[in-house]
């Protein structure tokens, strides 16, 4: 495969997937909420992944493991961090949102070494201290935040990396039972839509769909299409260019979330900010693990929470 190719791929993915941090201010501005979001977002992932099996005449097992797997990614790999990111999204710049979504590898790795699926080496911890600095450079200096009172989301906006990390390593515990990631990600968006359900009726936040759809709406299942359109041609780069070379993707996934919040939404950061992305991205390149342990790749989540699927899957589990 030509490499030019590949990080074209790279990118295009990534961007799109950046896109997607704007649009998520959008859906909330227009009145809409977590759950209720999380629901119609299941519902289209579900129509769109369904169609892809369906084409490609592939069954979706549905045995007690394999409903164990898609219940575990879908609470803790939609659900749960779902609800913290777009609580998160209604206080804090949505740049600043993506910024902390970056930080899943820093809560994985610590969580991969407890469970004795990854190994202390010094080099690795120097990349979650690196992610703690960036945390602090954002939550501590005044001129960092537009507001002060934003301080109050900032703990939603670190639990979506947390439970996206819980998930990584549990996966990674777990195994994929031979399942692909397309079904993976299936059985969890149908898991998903029940388990959610009691959520959304219990805070009220369902969202019925109407016409026109208007920008809120709009938003919602682009942010959908996105996510399944971008996903499976992640998937497609993990099979070409390997898990380590794809999980490079969560790089462009931040930087351009927060140059789209720019364009769109007319955002402007601190210089406390973009110190501390540069040096959540130092510690990035520190926390991934080394092309010659490529199967570790699993700890380098991303923001969907998708690319663990896809990542696990390489290890062979």
């Amino acid at each position: 495969m030509n490499p030019r190719l590949l990080f074209a791929a790279l990118f295009a993915i990534g961007a799109a997937w950046g896109l997607t941090t704007p649009l998520s201010k959008y859906i909330v501005l227009g009145g809409y909420r977590h759950f209720g979001i999380i629901f119609w977002q299941e519902v289209v992932a579900v129509a769109a992944l369904g169609l892809w099996l369906l084409v490609a005449r592939r069954p979706v097992p549905l045995n007690p493991g394999s409903l164990v797997r898609y219940a575990f990614i879908a609470m803790f790999g939609t659900i749960l961090p779902g609800a913290a990111f777009y609580t998160a999204q209604e206080g804090l710049p949505a740049g600043l949102v993506a910024l902390f979504i970056a930080l899943v590898p820093m809560f994985a790795l610590p969580l991969a070494i407890g469970l004795g699926l990854e190994r202390p080496e010094p080099l690795r911890f120097f990349g979650v201290v690196a992610g703690m600095i960036g945390i602090a450079m954002i939550i501590l200096p005044e001129a960092s935040l537009p507001d002060r009172a934003a301080l109050v989301f900032v703990p939603f906006a670190l639990a979506a990396p947390v439970f996206y990390a819980v998930e990584a390593t549990g996966l990674g515990r777990l195994g994929t039972a031979r399942l692909d990631p397309v079904q993976l990600l299936f059985g969890a968006s149908l898991i998903g839509l029940a388990l959610v359900l009691p959520f959304v009726w219990a805070t009220g936040s369902w969202i019925t769909p109407g016409l026109p759809v208007g920008r809120a709406g709009t938003a919602l299942v682009v942010t959908a299409l996105i996510h399944a359109v971008a996903y499976a041609g992640y998937v497609w780069i993990v099979g070409q260019g390997g898990a380590v070379f794809a999980a490079q993707v969560s790089y462009i996934v931040t930087g351009t979330g927060m140059i789209w919040s720019m364009a769109i939404l007319g955002e402007r950061y601190s210089l406390w900010v973009w110190g501390a992305l540069g040096i959540v991205f130092a510690g990035l390149f520190l926390v991934q693990p080394r092309p010659a342990r490529a199967g570790d790749a699993s700890l380098l989540a991303l923001p969907s929470g998708e690319g663990n699927i896809a990542l696990h899957e390489t290890k062979g589990h």
